[in-house]
């Protein structure tokens, strides 16, 4: 019997997805529960448009993670920071400081857990960056600090 399953049942599937269970186990088990629901043209016709739906919102995200890759492959951002003697920082910029300026700079909103410092920036200079905006989708960028 056929069967969309409102929640994940463990070793048939997640909520959401059509699966083939066995007649006992659906009458008995998965309707009763409310794990499932019987297939039908309607709720077929639901599952196709949330997976279309959900098919958009991925693609969406990907346009928008390669517009802003493109927007942001080789910029410079520039963090200010107080050094010392020799333009040694007092601490060091972080990839949360890095994010905060990226946002106020060029409007796009990155977490600072996708970017990836090369090394520690605890001088004045410039530093190579790397921004994972989506699966498969990155832009390299330089930091520049300075007062």
């Amino acid at each position: 019997m056929k069967v969309i399953l409102k929640q994940d049942v463990k070793g048939l599937g997640k909520a959401g997805q059509m699966v083939n269970a066995s007649d006992g186990y659906a009458r008995n088990y998965l309707l009763p529960r409310g794990l499932a629901g019987a297939v039908t043209a309607q709720t077929m016709t639901e599952l196709k448009n949330r997976e279309a739906a959900e098919k958009h919102r991925v693609e969406a995200e990907t346009q928008a993670a390669r517009d802003a890759a493109a927007l942001l492959e080789g910029k410079t951002v520039r963090v200010t920071a107080k050094a010392g003697q020799g333009g040694k920082l007092f601490g060091s910029v972080t990839a949360k400081e890095v994010a905060e300026q990226l946002n106020k700079q060029y409007g796009i909103e990155v977490d600072k857990r996708k970017l990836s410092l090369e090394e520690d920036i605890k001088h004045y200079g410039s530093y190579p960056a790397k921004i994972q905006l989506h699966s498969g989708i990155s832009a390299q960028i330089f930091v520049m600090v300075g007062e």
